[in-house]
Formats: structure tokens, sequence, C-alpha cells
């Protein structure tokens, strides 16, 4: 068993803090940048066009993510508050709130460019594992998103939060979502699947909504949520639904793989 008591602060310079959170979001988006362009990328004009998607990418991040928070997990408070919706620097993102984001501003750039938008959202969905990994390796670190108590080898006590020993589920996610997620995907990748735009989309959708929707059993719901249908989270509710958005796409984007 292990005991967590890291502070969220990684480097603070006077009054001004980084924390390892905003480091997470920065690291993840570089680092699938540059294996975007790297790796993933073999068209030349698409090649030129993604520095310009990027921007796109990131505004449809921050402002999916927020938006999906305030409006899935905690609307009551933000109506009260309205104001405390722009002050994302206190914390409070959506994972399906950013994925609805950058699913808009990747139809839009590419409806601008008379593309089709699924050449931008494969290439994402190829790096966005690496994205969540350190995400949830930041969650771990901010001691949020955690586990139901257990008595496993592996338990961590989360120090900030009380003294009960429990599922390090942050680390399952980074694990499941990140790492084996991006292996399977690069594993399709070989196979030939990104050569029809929308297949990577579907597979990714599919897999990590069955990864999220599985752990969330053993992740403590939003406290203001609580279990809100059978007992299922908010997050697996989500999750189910964009499983089956995922298997719509791989249906029918294989079809059209088959034909060709």
């Amino acid at each position: 068993m292990f005991i967590n008591n890291f502070d969220p602060v990684a480097i603070q310079i006077f009054s001004v803090e980084i924390r390892w959170y905003s480091l997470a979001y920065i690291i993840g988006i570089l680092l699938g940048w540059i294996l975007s362009k790297r790796i993933f990328i073999n068209d030349p004009l698409l090649k030129e066009k993604f520095d310009d998607y990027i921007t796109y990418l990131i505004i449809g991040i921050i402002i999916g993510g927020r938006l999906g928070y305030v409006l899935l997990y905690n609307p009551n408070y933000y109506l009260d508050n309205l104001i405390d919706i722009f002050k994302i620097w206190q914390g409070g993102m959506s994972f399906h709130g950013g994925l609805i984001g950058i699913i808009a501003v990747s139809v839009l750039f590419a409806k601008k460019n008379y593309q089709n938008p699924f050449i931008y959202l494969d290439v994402v969905s190829m790096v966005a594992p690496i994205g969540i990994f350190f995400g949830r390796i930041a969650n771990f670190i901010n001691s949020e998103l955690y586990g139901i108590e257990t008595n496993l080898p592996w338990a961590v006590k989360f120090i900030q939060i009380d003294n009960l020993y429990r599922h390090p589920s942050q680390l399952y996610e980074a694990i499941f979502e990140g790492l084996i997620l991006f292996i399977i995907l690069i594993y399709f990748r070989k196979k030939g699947f990104m050569k029809i735009p929308g297949l990577i989309s579907g597979l990714f959708l599919i897999f990590y909504s069955f990864f999220r929707f599985i752990i969330e059993f053993v992740r403590v719901p939003d406290e203001q949520l609580g279990y809100i249908f059978l007992n299922l989270t908010m997050g697996q509710v989500v999750s189910f639904i964009f499983l089956l958005i995922g298997t719509y796409l791989l249906i029918t984007k294989h079809e059209i793989k088959k034909e060709s």
C-alpha cells in the first residue's frame, strides 16, 4: 500500500504557481503535435495545415472541456455563479466536453479548407491517449478522481482526502485509456485502418469508452452528482453514448473499407 501526499504545484516563482495539471495539458499537446507531424501524417498538405489546426484544437479542448464540466457535472452551481465559469484555473474540465469541442473545431476547420474532418480526427485519435496518460497522472498527483476504498496491495492513501486506502483509479485510467489504448490504435494503424477516414476515430471512441465505463465502477462519483441512473455515474452514461457513436461510426466506415 502507498501514501499519496504530492504537492499539486510543480513550480512556484514568487506568487506564480504552475501546476502539474497545466503541465500535463502542455506536454500532452506538444508531444501529440510532434508525433502527428513526424509519424502519423504522410500527406505534405495535411502537415502544412496541421500547424494552423492546432490553434483550433486548443480552443476546442479548453472551451469544450469547460462547458462540458459546467453543463454535465455542476450546472446548478454555475447557474448561480456565472462568473466562475471563466475561472478555469480553479479546476473543472470534462474529457467528453473537450472531445465534443475537438469534433466541432475539426469540422469547422476542415469545412474551411474543403477537407474531410475525419482526416484530422483520426490523427488526433492516434495521439490523444498520450494526453490522457499525462492528464490522469496529474489527477493522481492532485489527489482527485480517486477510487473507492479497497484493501488491495496497491491501494493508495490520499492524505489530502482522508485516511482510507483507495483504488488509484487515476492510474488505472492512465494505463488503459493511455498506454494500452495507444498500443491498440498503433496496431490497427499498421493494419491500414487510417486509409479510410473515420475508422480510427470509431475505434478510439469504442475502446476509450469501454475502458472508462469499466474503471468508473471503482472510482468515486462526483460528489455533487453521485450515481445518477441504474447506479451508474455521469461519466459512465456519457461513455456509453459515445460507445454507441463509435460503434456506428466503425460499422459504417468499415463497410466503405470492404467496398474499396
